[in-house]
């Protein structure tokens, strides 16, 4: 059990991934569905401080470099487009609620990795950008797990299925 929390936690943390894949792998593996969810919430969130506080500075400073230029310049234009879609459909008034949503809604490229780098392009103040932020997460929990239960019980008998379950036991 210790095995396929530490996994879904770390996939939890992954950008791009999230909890979006790391939930429905915890369900997946068998994870009590309150375990996989909060573990994979508390995993998606932890770099979250580290992301508002930091990423920016060192996309900025690694934008220029050889190896590292292009990835780099790609996640900033990525949080500036995160950001400029916020502040096009909310305005500034609405941003706490734009925010949540842009994270809480699982589509491609939103998340809190992408929704806390646009906070911070846009110089929310962290205690704002962390609460909308943790609130899309929850929200994102909720939609990806009813789809996943969906998924699983769709899937229950395919073998892909069975064998991941049973390789994390």
């Amino acid at each position: 059990m210790i095995k396929k929390i530490l996994v879904a936690f770390l996939i939890s943390m992954i950008p791009l991934i999230e909890l979006r894949g790391a939930l429905p792998f915890a369900l997946l593996v068998g994870l009590h569905p309150v375990i996989a969810y909060a573990v994979c919430i508390i995993g998606n969130m932890l770099p979250v401080p580290v992301i508002f506080f930091f990423a920016r500075r060192v996309l900025e400073w690694g934008a220029d470099k050889k190896f590292i230029g292009k990835f780099f310049s790609f996640c900033l234009k990525k949080g500036h487009k995160g950001g400029e879609k916020l502040l096009k459909k909310a305005g500034k008034g609405g941003l706490f609620v734009a925010l949540l949503l842009f994270v809480g809604i699982p589509l491609p490229g939103t998340g809190a990795w992408t929704g806390t780098l646009a906070a911070s392009l846009l110089d929310m103040d962290f205690k704002t950008s962390v609460a909308a932020v943790m609130l899309g997460v929850i929200l994102a929990g909720i939609i990806m797990g009813i789809l996943s239960f969906c998924g699983i019980s769709l899937l229950s008998d395919s073998e892909f299925i069975k064998n991941l379950a049973q390789s994390f036991n």
